[in-house]
């Protein structure tokens, strides 16, 4: 199984998710639009049916990470059919671009360029990245602390701003239910031996980019 670090931003770094209401739309679009059905760019679920809604049809990705960050996101992906992920990408962007523009009354391209993806091709990729995709909160919410350079000044704070941040998949994967329908957490789960939290703070302790640092998208 080969799986992907996926990103897009703003085209001009522009603020994308400008409040909580385009953070929840991403979400559901990311459950609705995961199914070889042709896209509905309507709102037609609430987003409570998403944290424990069972899916009607069958993936056509599993999203093993994401977080949503003000002018980009980050996915974790791996295919279930053969050109899933690119189906899905094409639905995702297209389909948040069309809700963005018309809420906002703008027109244009609101992704920049075609949507970036790294093959998670090392063991030590593999083990560094759901906590990279996870941390980059971090980065807005902690002017102390720059985990990218190990330089955390108080893991017990970085650990508080992620459990306070809701538009990532950290939550549901150290046990708070936020939106468990979205993701697919066996395969990291057991990589971590279902202690992902306890394996978040160690990594917050010692933190070593350096050997993957080239292959980091932001």
């Amino acid at each position: 199984m080969d799986i992907y670090h996926v990103l897009n931003r703003g085209v001009d770094k522009r603020i994308i998710f400008l409040d909580s209401q385009d953070h929840a739309r991403f979400v559901h679009n990311m459950f609705e639009f995961n199914s070889n059905t042709p896209a509905n760019h309507t709102y037609r679920n609430k987003m409570a049916d998403i944290v424990s809604r069972p899916y009607k049809t069958e993936k056509i990705v599993d999203i093993h990470g994401w977080c949503l960050m003000k002018n980009h996101y980050h996915l974790l992906l791996s295919e279930r059919i053969d050109g899933g992920m690119s189906l899905f990408l094409r639905k995702l962007n297209v389909g948040y671009a069309k809700y963005f523009n018309e809420r906002y009354k703008r027109s244009g391209t609101l992704f920049q360029g075609r949507t970036k993806k790294i093959l998670i091709d090392s063991e030590a990729y593999f083990l560094h990245i759901l906590n990279y995709i996870h941390f980059n909160p971090l980065d807005t919410h902690i002017s102390s602390a720059d985990w990218r350079t190990r330089n955390i000044a108080d893991v017990h704070e970085a650990l508080e701003v992620l459990k306070k941040y809701r538009w990532s998949s950290y939550l549901d994967y150290v046990g708070e239910k936020n939106f468990p329908s979205v993701l697919t957490t066996s395969l990291f789960q057991e990589v971590f031996n279902n202690n992902y939290k306890k394996q978040a703070e160690n990594y917050l302790r010692d933190i070593d980019t350096s050997t993957i640092q080239k292959l980091l998208l932001e």
